[in-house]
């Protein structure tokens, strides 16, 4: 797809780092799916890999988590 920021590059399969800062916690995912800009590097996350995101930020903030970094696991269907 054409990226929408620079509207010049086009985005491509790959991985990114994302940083959530919710509240107290800092929260650094590597190697997140995601659609990456070859022009100006923006990162694109699909939603279900962002809902997942949010999710495990959320309860890292619940359970008192200061600073997490991980590497991303694509939540399993049951």
């Amino acid at each position: 797809m054409k990226c929408p920021i620079c509207k010049h590059g086009e985005t491509t399969a790959g991985a990114a780092t994302v940083t959530l800062e919710p509240g107290g916690l800092t929260l650094v995912v590597k190697a997140v799916p995601a659609q990456v800009c070859d022009n100006c590097g923006e990162v694109y996350v699909d939603e279900q890999a962002a809902a997942q995101l949010l999710e495990e930020a959320a309860a890292e903030a619940r359970a008192g988590t200061e600073i997490n970094v991980r590497h991303f696991q694509a939540a399993t269907s049951l």
